[in-house]
């Protein structure tokens, strides 16, 4: 298994996220797009709460994985709020509107931290050698000669 570092990394940055969806809201509330049903504040809360049970579940080894792969649906389930940001910010200054863009394509890395870390998750086969074991103890178990 490799080093729990980048899973604790990703833990960590999930959770300081989640705090700030309650520490400072508003400018969650202002990226929610008007097409969810209910009130920004609801959605900027849950969204936080998401992120806060997904760092949760990747710092314990016996829910990594599951938390890690939560993580990952989470990061492109939040594109859109992306994406109405930058439509948003298109005529703001341009340090705002480089910031707007700018997460467009660091979605696609956040996904790909979530499944490393799930991939290295315990528990998860993904070697030849371990394939071919587990393969070996099938054909035994099945009585295959």
């Amino acid at each position: 298994m490799k080093s729990p570092r980048s899973a604790f990394g990703l833990a960590a940055f999930l959770a300081g996220a989640g705090v700030t969806h309650f520490a400072r809201p508003r400018p969650y509330d202002t990226i929610i797009p008007s097409w969810l049903p209910g009130r920004p504040r609801t959605w900027t809360y849950a969204s936080g709460v998401l992120e806060l049970a997904c760092a949760t579940a990747i710092a314990l080894p016996r829910t990594r994985r599951a938390g890690a792969l939560a993580a990952a649906g989470l990061f492109v389930g939040v594109f859109p709020a992306n994406v109405k940001m930058a439509y948003d910010w298109r005529r703001r200054p341009l340090p705002y509107r480089v910031a707007a863009y700018a997460r467009l394509p660091l979605q696609a890395p956040l996904v790909a931290w979530g499944l490393t870390v799930a991939r290295s998750a315990q528990g998860i086969v993904s070697s030849d050698s371990t394939n071919k074991e587990r393969g070996a103890a099938v054909s035994r178990l099945r009585g295959d000669k």
